[in-house]
């Protein structure tokens, strides 16, 4: 299945989440997209809420099912810690997620375009994989060429605050994960358990 390119607020609005990071998808129209947007929906069963949690996750990252799903694979092999929130690490360590928690892009879809184009390095080599995973203690930075990107400024000028987990140097526009997060500093509107049991129901 590939990437998901349409409208992201009409996902947002479906799945009932800020897929841009700043509200407003929600704020405007507070309801489903389409004619029934607004009308009452049906109750969920137990698999459609256990779908309906791991789409927000998937979208809220911007992977593809197949990316997704091998990433929960990894996961399920790490024997410490348990299963969703080494799942919930896995997707933190990505590179695009990282250079959008750094602030260096306003949304995940903005940030793996910018390492797409080559405008990030870790450890000082070039790096365009979006799914590259960082270690505790790489520095990612802006490449010395786009350092004067416009995109890049507006999105480090309207940062509001950023995870504890990681460091940013603003006049270097470059930054680390410190260290690994903790659960209760990931996305607390996501239930990691409904998605576990939606792949434990796959087998």
């Amino acid at each position: 299945m590939s990437r998901y390119t349409g409208p992201s607020w009409r996902i947002s609005r479906r799945l009932g989440i800020s897929l841009s990071g700043t509200g407003k998808e929600l704020s405007r129209r507070p309801y489903a997209p389409g004619d029934h947007g607004q009308g009452r929906r049906s109750k969920l069963s137990e698999y459609g809420l256990q779908l309906h949690e791991k789409q927000k996750l998937r979208y809220m990252y911007g992977l593809t099912e197949r990316q997704f799903s091998n990433l929960f694979v990894r996961a399920g092999k790490i024997r410490e810690g348990k299963h969703g929130v080494n799942f919930m690490i896995l997707l933190e360590e990505r590179l695009d997620n990282m250079v959008y928690r750094l602030g260096l892009a306003t949304t995940r879809r903005q940030a793996r375009q910018l390492v797409n184009h080559g405008h990030i390095t870790v450890d000082g080599k070039r790096v365009d994989i979006p799914s590259y995973e960082v270690q505790p203690g790489q520095v990612i930075s802006v490449r010395e060429k786009s350092k004067d990107l416009q995109v890049i400024k507006d999105a480090v000028e309207a940062v509001v605050g950023r995870p504890q987990y990681v460091s940013f140097d603003a006049d270097k526009l470059e930054g680390s994960l410190v260290r690994l997060p903790q659960r209760e500093e990931l996305d607390a509107d996501i239930d990691e358990s409904l998605i576990v049991e939606y792949y434990n129901k796959l087998g």
